[in-house]
């Protein structure tokens, strides 16, 4: 048998399955079907890079009763063999004639009740047509809630090593004043962070975003570009660095010299804004609820922010499930982690962002960040 290479020891992956089947089974749910990346490797551990090619499609069936079913390219076995899964099932791929269509029907045809990702955050990782031609053999039902009630409540494993890619990106902002010279630009400043996050700890940063300008930024998507910094401008970095698959996901606000007074109450009020939403987290208020408390904070009235949401839910992606926002009510439960993350439009027309990564437990929130500075932190 292959050495393991999964983050997790076996009976992490029994216990989700076994979850699994007993939610299915009292949903009169046969099996489920998956072609995504996320939730191929909560149910297996499979963990590649080589999700990022659109070229071969992937399939996992789980059963409402028995063993998971993998139904993958043969490029995939040797790797697919290390985890807990036996029955792999493999193509040699890609076959524009047949790309695992067949043995996919083929594991299917057992079962009658069959769900899938339907809803919202959902997306569909094989070739259209081939599903036209699935759904001519099978019906599919929506196990969207189902999945999400899995996903969005982690495991002290998982919690764990969140908080370590947390502590990681901490200590990396922490020791961001240093990185700074009088020459850098947008760009060198990424450089430069993205560097530290991987020698302090990180796997890797697929996602570091930011803003740039005097009293604020304009948006907190684009990437760097190479315009210098200057004295009293503002900036933001937001990172989601990873670890053993797992997303950290929070930003940090620094001005060069001393900002403008716009600036510095916008980032008191966020400050404050964040405490509001860390004290009032906990089991059994709901998303909208925790939205609500954030945004009365910064005193915006019933028109929220542009933004649309004040947080989500954080794990093997980025964002998932849930959103603080005036229209979630999902009840948070104890052991789901979140991100507090309210932003606000500045008089001067700019914006700024804060956030915080938290789990929720049985007597409120506990910080997976380190908190920041209660005040605008100042680089000279």
């Amino acid at each position: 048998m292959p050495e393991s290479i999964t983050d997790f020891a076996t009976p992490e992956f029994e216990t989700r399955l076994a979850n699994a089947q007993t939610l299915m089974r009292e949903q009169n749910l046969d099996a489920m079907f998956f072609c995504t990346e996320p939730e191929v490797r909560y149910f297996t551990g499979f963990r590649t890079l080589f999700w990022q090619s659109p070229t071969r499609p992937w399939y996992l069936i789980v059963p409402a009763f028995g063993d998971i079913i993998a139904i993958i390219p043969r490029i995939g076995a040797a790797l697919m063999r290390t985890t807990w899964v036996r029955d792999i099932r493999t193509w040699d791929s890609p076959n524009p004639d047949d790309d695992g269509l067949s043995l996919l029907m083929d594991a299917l045809n057992p079962y009658q009740s069959i769900g899938m990702l339907k809803t919202e955050e959902a997306s569909l990782r094989m070739p259209p047509r081939d599903f036209e031609h699935l759904q001519k053999h099978h019906a599919f039902k929506d196990c969207s809630p189902l999945v999400k009630s899995l996903r969005t409540v982690k495991s002290p494993a998982e919690i764990a090593i969140i908080e370590e890619i947390c502590a990681i990106a901490s200590t990396s902002f922490a020791k961001f004043p240093d990185l700074i010279d009088g020459t850098d630009t947008l760009q060198s400043v990424f450089r430069k962070f993205r560097i530290a996050l991987l020698e302090n700890g990180a796997d890797d940063v697929p996602y570091l975003v930011g803003g740039l300008g005097q009293g604020g930024y304009d948006d907190v998507i684009s990437p760097p570009t190479a315009t210098p910094i200057k004295q009293g401008d503002v900036l933001m970095l937001d990172t989601g660095a990873t670890l053993r698959g797992y997303f950290c996901d929070f930003d940090r606000n620094f001005s060069f010299g001393r900002a403008d007074e716009a600036a510095r109450s916008g980032y008191k009020r966020l400050w404050d804004a964040t405490q509001a939403g860390l004290e009032f987290a906990r089991p059994d208020v709901t998303c909208a609820e925790l939205f609500g408390v954030m945004n009365t904070a910064l005193g915006l009235g019933d028109t929220g922010s542009d933004v649309g949401r004040f947080g989500h839910g954080l794990g093997m992606q980025l964002t998932e499930y849930p959103s603080l926002a005036p229209f979630d009510n999902t009840v948070l439960r104890e052991n789901m982690v979140m991100t507090l993350e309210p932003s606000l439009t500045l008089d001067n027309g700019k914006i700024m962002v804060h956030e915080e990564n938290i789990v929720i437990t049985k007597t409120g929130a506990r910080l997976l960040t380190t908190r920041a500075a209660p005040d605008l932190p100042e680089v000279t």
